[in-house]
């Protein structure tokens, strides 16, 4: 049976995500996504792949984006409260959601 992978990944993971599931002969759909935490840029990668090859996929994707610590101001809250005063805090941000769905059917035309 064929599964879908879908990875999302921060943007500077992608270019090199792609080319290491390129060079192992998969191919990628990228789709620029936006997270809704820190409201940047990420990507969105689809991945069709045999069952004997979702390990190799996913291990792939584990090993090209990994979680890493940023600093970040807070957004205030909403109305802009005039005694709210927002202090850069360290995240853990980076790493990827990873979804595998099974496909009833898939054609390369």
């Amino acid at each position: 049976m064929v599964k879908l992978v879908v990875a999302v990944v921060q943007d500077k993971d992608a270019g090199r995500l792609i080319e290491e599931l390129v060079d192992r002969g998969y191919r990628a759909t990228k789709l620029a996504s936006t997270g809704g935490f820190l409201k940047e840029g990420n990507t969105t990668l689809l991945v069709g792949a045999a069952d004997d090859q979702v390990d190799e996929v996913v291990g792939i994707v584990k090993r090209v984006c990994r979680p890493r610590e940023q600093v970040v101001t807070p957004l205030g809250p909403a109305g802009g409260a005039a005694d709210y005063v927002s202090y850069p805090v360290e995240v853990i941000v980076g790493g990827a959601t990873i979804f595998v769905l099974n496909v009833e059917r898939f054609e390369h035309v």
